[in-house]
């Protein structure tokens, strides 16, 4: 006879049981949720549909008119704005044989659950981070230079990493736009590369120094010019892929001094590639183009059409446009305020963990032969109030993929 559906919200498991998946799912989640430590959070909205309201405050203005003797004066009001974001549902599975799981020696339940509980986190906390990256103010590492292809890297000098002083840059302008500090600093959400580039810094304070470790935000580092940091490999990085398959850079094979939106290239391109590059950003010396169409061909045949006319020599490098100067990665370090940002909270129905045992697909599988472990999540990520971040692009003395 076959068996009812299980979740682990169902009876079919026992409550003790239903407690230990749940959490374990949310456990090997929690950690990789780094982006999402530092917002507002929002309950899962309970039938009113998909929209969701953050709620952000307008500071009050100076009272500056004296108090009359014996005369109360009028109250004031909260100024209170909504922004209101749509939530999205996201999950995934896997599916688990009888034989698997009658001769596995390992609970594959429990591994399941494991690597299910970390592909949630990685997945809610990149929703969350392209969300805080689509900010719209940046600074480019000191501010020398005035756009992301600009920054350059892996040179004996002119190199653009993060110093000290970007840091303090980006601090005095959330301190301008009268951001609150997170507890008693602001916070940094930054790459390994980076923070190696930082970290070299006289002025770094490892996180041992500062803070109890029961205070201390998950994967915090240490922190400088009263920034506290916290790592993660998922820290936004801007590189483009390779232009072909073969090749990540193309070369200029016939020279235009007059200006000519076709460039010719000495690379092949293939009739997939050249699909494939339209519409894509490339750097050429230190101006940055878009490819308006691609001609496929054989070594020395193949061109690309720009968008506007490009002054090109002999021997010139075509460049991923995505990222900096000469195709370098570009990594970003978020700097937070409080209240710059919401997201939705994991409890009540932010991520669940479901699993369905043998037998519960009924006639869809009627020798018993498939379980399977799943998460699914309802969630959405807003900025509240650009001012109280920022972020900062820079380069690194390592490069990096892009994620």
């Amino acid at each position: 006879m076959s068996q009812m559906i299980n979740t682990t919200a169902d009876s079919g498991l026992s409550g003790e049981m239903r407690v230990f998946y749940s959490d374990y799912l949310i456990d090997n989640a929690v950690p990789k949720l780094v982006h999402d430590q530092f917002g507002q959070k929002h309950p899962i909205p309970k039938n009113g549909g998909k929209t969701i309201q953050f709620r952000r405050y307008s500071p009050l203005a100076k009272a500056m008119t004296p108090l009359t003797e014996g005369v109360t004066p009028d109250g004031q009001k909260l100024n209170v704005s909504t922004v209101e974001a749509t939530v999205r549902q996201y999950g995934r599975y896997i599916e688990l044989s009888d034989m698997l799981v009658l001769t596995a020696i390992d609970n594959n339940l429990v591994q399941a659950t494991k690597l299910l509980g970390n592909q949630a986190g990685a997945t809610l906390d990149t929703i969350t981070r392209e969300v805080l990256n689509g900010g719209t103010n940046v600074q480019y590492a000191e501010g020398q230079v005035a756009s992301r292809a600009a920054l350059k890297g892996g040179k004996s000098s002119g190199n653009h990493y993060l110093t000290v002083d970007a840091i303090r840059k980006a601090a005095r302008y959330l301190k301008t736009q009268n951001a609150e500090k997170i507890g008693d600093s602001y916070v940094a959400i930054i790459h390994p590369d980076v923070a190696y580039d930082l970290m070299n810094d006289p002025a770094w304070q490892n996180v041992k120094t500062y803070c109890d470790p029961k205070d201390m935000y998950e994967g915090e580092i240490g922190k400088i010019a009263g920034v506290r940091f916290v790592e993660t490999t998922e820290a936004k990085i801007f590189k483009g892929e390779g232009l072909t398959e073969g090749t990540s850079v193309l070369t200029v094979k016939t020279a235009s001094a007059s200006g000519s939106t076709t460039v010719p290239v000495s690379e092949a391109i293939t009739a997939d590639e050249a699909a494939g590059l339209e519409g894509r950003f490339v750097l050429i010396g230190e101006e940055k183009y878009k490819i308006a169409s691609a001609t496929a061909g054989a070594a020395g045949a193949a061109k690309l059409t720009l968008d506007r006319a490009a002054v090109t020599a002999v021997g010139d490098k075509v460049y991923p446009g995505e990222g900096g100067a000469e195709g370098r990665a570009v990594y970003s370090t978020l700097v937070l305020g409080e209240n710059a940002y919401g997201v939705t909270e994991l409890q009540g129905g932010g991520l669940q963990h479901i699993v369905k045992q043998l037998g519960s697909s009924g006639t869809a599988d009627p020798l018993d032969q498939r379980a399977s472990c799943g998460w699914k999540a309802v969630r959405t990520a807003e900025r509240l109030v650009e001012p109280f971040m920022i972020r900062i692009e820079t380069c690194s003395s390592f490069d990096g993929e892009p994620n």
